[in-house]
């Protein structure tokens, strides 16, 4: 039997510590008792940039920020949607994802962060939010489990009214703001309806084949 092989681990500014394991050829990062990714399953990573891109199609040089690096899959899935005009600023908190990314899962990134279109900016999505109004044609948010502050508590203000007026502000016209989650949130939903999007919610499932746990995506866009 394979045993998993821890690879390090990595502090979260103002949260708990993470950790990368490996089993077989598979990764994982985990927080506590909590899998926060794998990379046995992105389909809804994915879906995340995908469906991000398709709806912000035929803009010319899309500008899009992307929140949380994780594993690469969404920043991946954008960069194949998009042409070569586009710019992508990825803002990664946590150092060290980004070392795992150059170092033991160098395969599984495939050089992504190399990308000319790539601008990678190691600190807190909130400030690239906050400190560019009418800046991105897309903004999308994969930083915890869902929108409440589980690998740190400073991250619920992503996702209180002020968090997502700010977002809203950053936006070009039209533009959309996706944010990622492991499980449904009438409550947010409604949050964002209040802040003055329009929400489309969708329900993806986990793994690229169609199965695993159902996911969900909130597409919002001003009003």
């Amino acid at each position: 039997m394979i045993q998993r092989e821890l690879l390090g681990a990595a502090q979260v500014p103002g949260g708990p510590e993470l950790r990368l394991f490996r089993h077989d050829r598979d990764f994982m990062i985990v927080l506590g008792g909590n899998e926060l990714m794998s990379s046995r399953m992105s389909g809804s990573e994915i879906a995340l940039a995908e469906q991000t891109c398709d709806r912000i199609k035929g803009r010319k040089a899309p500008r899009l920020l992307i929140g949380g690096y994780g594993m690469g899959f969404t920043l991946r899935a954008a960069q194949a949607r998009l042409g070569p005009d586009a710019h992508l600023v990825v803002a990664e908190l946590v150092p060290e994802i980004i070392a795992w990314a150059r170092g033991p899962m160098a395969d599984l990134a495939a050089g992504c962060l190399d990308d000319p279109r790539v601008e990678l900016r190691l600190g807190d999505v909130r400030d690239e939010i906050a400190g560019f109004p009418g800046a991105y044609d897309a903004i999308l948010l994969d930083v915890d489990n869902g929108p409440d502050g589980l690998t740190r508590e400073a991250n619920d203000g992503l996702y209180s009214q002020r968090g997502l007026r700010a977002a809203r502000a950053a936006l070009r016209p039209g533009g959309v703001l996706a944010i990622w989650s492991a499980a449904r949130d009438d409550a947010f939903a409604r949050r964002l309806a209040k802040c003055g999007f329009a929400v489309d919610e969708v329900t993806v499932r986990a793994r690229t084949n169609g199965k695993g746990p159902k996911h969900v995506i909130w597409f919002a866009t001003p009003n």
